[in-house]
């Protein structure tokens, strides 16, 4: 059986928060590690039935950069949802409710910038 290693470095500041994350993958075509801003890691654990996350961002990572990274992980698990499942409505249900959120997002803050 094949093995291969997903390896996740962060590098925090003296309060203890992100300062830079690094992941590299043995299967990956890059040989270095690639920098994020932001990272979502989600584990099933079948015997407590629960979500086991890990939600980490940077300190320079922006709100607008936030908005986009969640629309598309909304996007992304959708499609998922749809591979593992073949509910077509409730998929089209969710990738709606990911459009409509990020269309409130930018009114948002457009309003917010004509404020200032």
């Amino acid at each position: 059986m094949q093995t291969s290693t997903i390896t996740i470095d962060i590098q925090l500041d003296p309060d203890k928060v992100p300062q830079q994350i690094s992941w590299k993958a043995t299967d990956s075509t890059a040989d270095m590690a690639q920098k994020a801003k932001a990272m979502m890691v989600s584990f099933w654990d079948g015997a407590d039935k629960a979500a086991l996350r890990i939600d980490l961002w940077t300190k320079d990572m922006m709100v607008d950069e936030m908005a986009d990274f969640y629309y598309q992980t909304m996007m992304t698990m959708a499609d998922t949802f749809n591979r593992a499942t073949k509910q077509t409505a409730l998929v089209e249900e969710m990738k709606e409710f990911a459009k409509e959120f990020y269309r409130k997002f930018r009114e948002n803050q457009l309003a917010t910038n004509k404020l200032q």
